[in-house]
């Protein structure tokens, strides 16, 4: 990994109003100056109130902020775009089943130096991060291995140190380190058995999250918004009707999957697929089977023909995969 100064770079206040939008007069500190790992600005994303004040609450007053929610909400892009308005490096790690304690910790690993292979200890990302004025971002936290999670235990408290065993060091965060989390669960498992993979996390461990969010679909307006600005050939009168119907679709599948009618929903990643698809195959029923019908069960495809029906007031054969009108 390249390297981010373990320093102190130059900081100063911004307004949560100004950069935002929010009605809050809360200042958050931020960097003046940008590096490799701050994330690039999305003009187009759209901060939910509640979580973005959470967010922030973790920048400002170095709080463990973790963010819940299913898929597709935008959990660790929101994280981000706060980020990267704030000019703060930011790393992100898939805690899935491949990551290991070495890889968090890290390893004595075989080097050449000076022409000779030597043996020297290579930080893992959390050693690292934890140096640095790094945001550490830990997607999929719920589906993290149960050796792995304890790694993490210790330095979720706010000036938790770091003990490298084999190097026999403790190391201090950086003032400016910060923790975060996103999960589809609240630690408790795959109770709908929609996540599989996920783990029930140690409660302990849970409640050292000092702030934990929940980030919800976005309102119709705003879902709308965010699909016209990636897909900006759409925005117009017809198009705007489009992805209208789209959106009305897809909170219909939202409230089947609450109710228990479908095992699965459509997300706004899913929209944002079918709107882009749309465009590929200039047919909206064919993209819509490729972008979300394909993935229904089959005794579900028939509900989900009838969501379709209510949206578009247009019938799309669910029963036949060559009935494409």
């Amino acid at each position: 990994m390249s390297q981010v100064s373990a320093g102190m770079p130059m900081m100063h206040k911004v307004s949560v109003r100004t950069t935002f939008g929010l009605d809050s007069d809360l200042q958050v500190p931020a960097f003046i100056e940008r590096d490799e790992h701050v994330p690039e600005i999305d003009d187009a994303y759209r901060f939910n109130h509640d979580v973005t004040l959470a967010i922030l609450a973790g920048f400002a007053r170095n709080r463990r902020v973790m963010v819940q929610g299913m898929h597709g909400t935008g959990k660790s892009t929101h994280i981000e775009q706060i980020a990267a308005r704030l000019n703060w490096p930011c790393v992100r790690v898939n805690l899935d089943g491949h990551i290991s304690r070495l890889d968090l910790v890290g390893k004595d690993a075989i080097v050449v130096r000076d022409g000779l292979q030597i043996t020297e200890f290579q930080e893992g990302i959390v050693p690292w991060a934890l140096q640095r004025p790094v945001a550490l971002i830990f997607d999929e936290y719920d589906a993290g291995r149960p050796d792995v999670m304890f790694v993490i235990q210790r330095i979720l408290e706010r000036e938790g140190s770091f003990t490298l065993l084999d190097q026999n060091r403790v190391i201090q965060p950086n003032p400016n380190f910060r923790l975060f989390a996103t999960s589809n669960t609240i630690g408790l498992g795959n109770l709908n058995g929609l996540y599989h993979g996920t783990q029930m996390l140690n409660h302990a461990q849970m409640d050292r999250w000092n702030i934990v969010a929940t980030l919800n679909y976005l309102s119709p307006e705003d879902e709308l918004g965010i699909v016209l600005a990636r897909v900006p050939e759409l925005d117009t009168e017809r198009g705007r009707r489009l992805v209208q119907a789209m959106v009305s679709l897809a909170n219909l599948t939202r409230k089947g999957f609450e109710a228990g009618d479908l095992s699965t929903l459509m997300s706004p990643r899913t929209v944002i697929t079918w709107a882009e698809n749309c465009q590929i195959f200039s047919d909206i029923k064919l993209a819509f089977r490729l972008s979300f019908l394909n993935k229904c069960e089959d005794v579900e495809r028939a509900t989900v023909a009838e969501y379709y029906q209510r949206s578009f007031d247009d019938e799309i054969l669910e029963s036949s995969p060559q009935a494409l009108r």
